[in-house]
């Protein structure tokens, strides 16, 4: 199978350039329809997001249809040629296979485990389909790319351990509450990375959610995204004796949560854990309120560390996937050599058993008299040595593909039996 992937990512291109190059729904289907119309192509994917544009393509001649297929994509976006080969990698055949796994179950991802480049890689693979540039081994690569990435998923822990400091913040609070169902949370200030953490909160089941911003506007604003409630910065001290969970993150110079307000607030809380997910600089939350039983706080520093700990968990874990991953390419290889071979032994035994029916007819034409259980021995013998003969050429054959070089026996195959023009 002529199989390439060619295309650049953060790996090896900057982020101008991929910015330069990466095409929106629209525009791919144009482009795969003239990629398509230039004939030199079988299959075609193309897979464009921030961190990566790459071709998963079938062709006769690879170099040439990877040349032509990214001149294309260049004109299409007028980017220059020139600057785009230059950072260009390519993988074919088992190299390509294991690329395209490896893409699928974010292992090749900036960020590793990250869950978006599946979805984004199965939106890429409905639009060629969509566009019919898929053939029978594009569809056979995805199908099973996608079967590898959710055994990625199911068998290792590649995605479970938080990577942003939103998410490990959403994790340490899982551990606190046991469960974050029904916990009120409170927004203090209404910053990007804090609506975030809310966001993620609310997903976990986290409700209801207040938002205090000194400006009154971006309160109401923030409550009405996220389904919450807007509270005056005035009203603080009364919020922070309701909810369980306050992120904090406002632009103050210096702490607007202080330890006497929460201390005046604990007694009424009767045991409640307070959480407070301070990811302001400067801190928003006086240092010592951490101290104060049933009040766990933690900083920007804090949940920094808990995502360094997670990334490393999860190199480790990828290195289990890795393993994984090369299984699968061995055995999706080793099926796809059989898949390539099995034309030639069809035609082989074709040809060996129409050789083997026509000399037991003309024998039996010579012998009137033979009796049926003559007759079925004649047949079980000639069908006997037939499969003998073919033994050894058709083990050979499916030995080669799975080394990755069945070609060479194909052709002497063809040969040897004449079994007609070379495949």
């Amino acid at each position: 199978m002529p199989l390439f992937v060619a295309g650049l990512s953060h790996r090896n291109a900057p982020v101008e350039l991929r910015e330069q190059l990466a095409v929106d729904e629209d525009k791919l289907r144009e482009l795969l329809r003239d990629i398509a119309g230039m004939g030199i192509l079988r299959e075609a994917l193309i897979l464009s997001t921030c961190n990566r544009v790459e071709v998963y393509a079938v062709a006769d001649v690879p170099g040439e249809a990877r040349t032509a297929t990214f001149r294309q994509l260049c004109r299409h976006r007028g980017v220059e040629p020139a600057s785009v080969e230059a950072v260009l990698y390519t993988h074919a055949e088992g190299d390509a296979v294991r690329h395209a796994f490896r893409v699928a179950s974010s292992l090749d991802s900036m960020m590793i485990g990250e869950p978006q480049i599946l979805g984004q890689v199965k939106d890429a693979f409905a639009l060629a389909q969509s566009c019919e540039a898929i053939g029978p081994a594009l569809h056979s690569l995805f199908s099973q790319a996608f079967a590898v990435a959710k055994k990625v998923r199911t068998e290792t822990e590649i995605a479970r351990h938080a990577v942003s400091v939103s998410f490990a913040a959403v994790e340490l609070a899982k551990k606190i509450f046991a469960g974050l169902d029904g916990k009120a949370v409170l927004l203090v200030g209404a910053g990007k990375m804090s609506e975030l953490a809310a966001r993620h909160l609310v997903e976990q089941g986290a409700f209801p959610l207040y938002v205090a911003n000194r400006t009154w506007a971006r309160a109401q604003e923030l409550a009405r995204a996220l389904a919450g409630t807007p509270v005056p910065f005035e009203a603080l001290p009364t919020a922070l004796a309701t909810v369980d969970i306050v992120i904090a993150s406002t632009g103050a110079p210096e702490p607007v949560i202080r330890l006497g307000t929460v201390q005046r607030i604990v007694s009424a809380r009767r045991g409640r854990p307070l959480f407070f997910i301070d990811i302001a600089v400067p801190r928003n939350v006086e240092s010592a309120v951490g101290t104060l039983d049933g009040v766990y706080c933690y900083d920007i520093d804090d949940l920094k560390q808990v995502v360094d700990a997670n990334i490393r968990e999860r190199v480790r874990e990828a290195h289990r996937a890795e393993a994984l991953v090369e299984r699968e390419v061995a055995k999706f290889l080793a099926k796809l050599g059989d898949v390539e071979v099995i034309p030639t032994i069809v035609s082989l035994r074709e040809r060996l058993e129409a050789i083997r029916a026509g000399e037991v007819k003309r024998t039996l034409t010579r012998l009137p008299d033979v009796t049926p259980a003559t007759r079925e021995a004649i047949e079980a013998l000639s069908t006997a040595i037939v499969n003998k003969i073919l033994h050894a050429p058709i083990t050979k054959l499916r030995e080669s593909s799975r080394a990755g070089s069945p070609r060479s026996w194909l052709e002497l195959v063809h040969e040897l039996f004449g079994l007609g023009r070379n495949p």
